[in-house]
């Protein structure tokens, strides 16, 4: 009998034994030279990010996922013999993995705190062979969530004090992009999202309303008004822009009145196409004129942070929003202008200390990809009410007497130092780290650089070796 064929297909979702084969393929074949030479340094490798590809400001995030890789990170039986039968790496290296695990260091900056270009955000300090390992893991998570945390903060920021929900799962690039988008979102500030599997586990409050297909299999849009109001009665919400979204909301009013008469309400309708502004408001009138006050208009439809603070700038009567596809994708794009670029965040894991030395890159014929050499901290300085000043990258061990130290002990010896707070309290974070930066870094157009300084004694240690 034929084996099913189901069981041949693939899902490509990794499994935790699958999971040491993230990695680029020079890690291993480094590793395998190193293990050749005995280079058994410890170093530290820095992740940073040297330009923000919108705005000012950075919220890290996916440092968790980072930390469990790390923690976790091991090869199993059928994962090695894999790779010898593929002939470049030599049985004695590939054995050396076998019992891997990682007994260094890693400080970095907690999750949901803003941070700028060219900043220490994690330092990861272990045998080299073993460091190097990381990097396309770290840089993937770190890169994508912080992109995602940081678009959504922006969008949050623009809504001024109104609810925003991440819809962006299916545009999302992949599936562990969908839910680890919506954690990121969650991060930066969205309120919910409606993917129910990132409810399921992060604990993230999951939304949702109905799809047009709802109301155009039945015979009327008042029919399917009426059904879904029966389904939810405690938390009805009514598409209104199948067909006419004026008609609509006219037969949303019809439908509140006799929830009304039941003892419930109809909590809100949506717009999802068409001129948002004009269409919010005239809805708005046809509420209104019913007695529906307490009816809220949500709006979706490829909304950003620019879209919104124009909305509202307008004077759009809108009490939340529904964002996908650019949260969802950091989309790095200014509809006003027209102007963007790739949605990503070149963030980049770099070698900065050997066996104690400082070590860099110098980058000649590019300067700006040059590294600076050292293990580094981050003081961040506050004025008399509070709020961000400055900060100044110092050497790891300089002692300074202003400013808190922002990264702080994650793994020390192999072992977890750092109780990992939950999804909420990051977020309760991110709001009030941001309370702390001034308006003038948080602009959607002109937004004012933060000023990042190196401290004297690390700016004479890059003059001593240039």
């Amino acid at each position: 009998m034929n084996a099913d064929p189901r069981h041949s297909l693939k899902s490509a979702l990794l499994s935790a034994d699958e999971m040491a084969l993230f990695v680029d393929y020079y890690q291993l074949t480094m590793g395998q030279a190193d293990f050749d030479a005995q280079n058994n340094s410890v170093i530290t490798a820095n992740y940073y990010v040297r330009k923000i590809p919108q705005g000012q400001y950075l919220i890290t995030a996916g440092l968790e996922q980072v930390i469990h890789y790390i923690l976790n990170l091991h090869w199993t039986d059928a994962t090695l013999e894999w790779l010898a039968e593929r002939g470049d790496l030599r049985a004695e290296y590939l054995d050396s993995l076998r019992d891997f695990r990682f007994d260094g260091s890693v400080f970095a900056v907690p999750e949901g705190t803003p941070v700028f270009p060219n900043e220490p955000i994690i330092n990861v300090t272990g045998r080299s062979r073993d460091v190097q390992l990381f990097e396309t893991y770290l840089l993937c998570v770190m890169n994508f969530q912080t992109l995602i945390a940081t678009k959504a903060s922006r969008i949050v920021h623009a809504a001024r004090g109104r609810p925003v929900f991440d819809f962006g799962a299916r545009r999302a690039h992949g599936r562990d992009a969908g839910i680890l988008a919506a954690r990121a979102a969650f991060i930066g500030g969205a309120s919910g999202t409606s993917l129910v599997l990132a409810g399921r586990y992060f604990d993230i409050p999951y939304v949702g309303t109905m799809a047009h297909k709802f109301v155009s299999e039945r015979p009327t849009e008042l029919d399917a008004f009426r059904d879904y109001a029966a389904a939810f009665p405690d938390n009805t919400t009514l598409l209104i822009d199948t067909y006419d979204t004026l008609q609509g909301a006219r037969n949303a009013c019809i439908v509140a009145k006799e929830m009304e008469a039941r003892g419930a309400r109809l909590r809100a309708v949506r717009l999802d196409s068409g001129d948002l502004l004009m269409l919010s408001q005239q809805v708005r009138r046809i509420l209104d004129a019913e007695g529906l006050h307490y009816v809220q208009i949500i709006a979706s439809h490829d909304l950003d942070e620019y879209q919104i603070d124009t909305l509202l700038e307008n004077g759009a009567p809108l009490d939340s929003f529904g964002v996908g596809t650019r949260l969802a994708t950091g989309a790095n794009f200014n509809p006003r202008t027209s102007e963007g670029a790739p949605s990503a965040l070149g963030g980049v894991y770099k070698l900065v200390e050997s066996d104690g030395r400082p070590v860099g890159k110098q980058s000649l014929d590019e300067p700006s990809k040059a590294t600076i050499p050292g293990r580094k901290q981050i003081h961040r300085l506050t004025d008399a009410g509070g709020n961000y000043a400055k900060d100044q990258v110092t050497l790891w061990d300089e002692e300074v007497s202003e400013g808190q130290r922002l990264l702080i002990p994650i793994i020390q010896n192999g072992e977890l130092a750092y109780n990992f707070p939950t999804l909420q309290d990051i977020q309760a974070r991110t709001t009030a780290e941001l309370e702390k930066l001034p308006h003038l870094h948080k602009r959607l157009t002109d937004a004012a650089p933060y000023t990042v300084e190196l401290h004297p004694a690390l700016l004479a240690r890059l003059e001593g070796i240039s």
